[in-house]
């Protein structure tokens, strides 16, 4: 196995696939193919890659269902494909556990840079929080436990939306441009900002007790989002 890892893609297009092998490969990525999800899911459990590309839409097993059973066994990296438009699978992708995702059509540079960065951050060492505890009012986060609840109910947190949400009690009352979320949580110096703008849409269906009016998460206009305490 290369030094930079494993990556296996799942994709029903030939083309595709052929392209994204040749661009990772070129990156110094091995490389697996499979043309539908259930073979994808049959070389997953005979390879272990350290990161799996995954296109949405699929005849038989689609993508999405492909995530869910990935999700059930695996913390693996997960970056999916979907085609322009498909809002709600990229919604319900990362809702599953999906790391990050690429909308068709792509540029093949972009997703072997894509795929190097998420497998960087994956591979960082997390660092011991600062604080055992983060609260807000009745929300709750018990860091080194990365549980999290709001009147006591706990909250059922996707890992990227729970670091997202940290990253906010941590710094309250500071507005943050997507650019700045996308390097201080996510780990990347580039990227689809609108990534950010999803997490945070569903982190607020999570948190506020009405999303389309946020208290906590606001939008600060021209710049991002800031951290509102409910509380002093």
């Amino acid at each position: 196995m290369t030094e930079q890892g494993r990556v296996l893609v799942v994709d029903d297009d030939e083309t595709v696939r052929d392209v994204v092998r040749r661009y990772l490969e070129v990156a110094g990525f091995d490389v697996d193919v499979a043309g539908d999800g259930t073979e994808g899911l049959r070389l997953f459990f005979a390879t272990g890659p350290d990161l799996v590309v995954l296109d949405v839409m699929m005849p038989g097993l689609n993508g999405l269902e492909v995530c869910r059973r990935l999700r059930q066994v695996s913390q693996v990296p997960v970056v999916m494909l979907t085609a322009l438009g498909e809002e709600e699978n990229r919604i319900a992708g990362l809702q599953l556990g999906a790391d990050d995702y690429v909308t068709k059509p792509f540029s093949p540079k972009e997703l072997a840079l894509r795929v190097a960065s998420v497998l960087r951050r994956a591979r960082m060492p997390r660092p011991e929080p600062s604080a055992t505890e983060l609260a807000d009012g009745d929300l709750r986060l018990q860091m080194t436990a990365r549980q999290a609840s709001i009147g006591g109910v706990e909250l059922p947190l996707t890992s990227r939306e729970f670091d997202l949400l940290a990253f906010f009690l941590a710094h309250p009352g500071v507005a943050f441009s997507r650019a700045d979320l996308l390097e201080k949580v996510w780990g990347w110096d580039f990227g689809d900002q609108s990534t950010v703008t999803v997490h945070v849409r569903r982190l607020r269906e999570k948190i506020e007790k009405d999303p389309a009016k946020p208290v906590r998460v606001a939008t600060v206009w021209g710049v991002g989002y800031r951290y509102d305490p409910v509380r002093p």
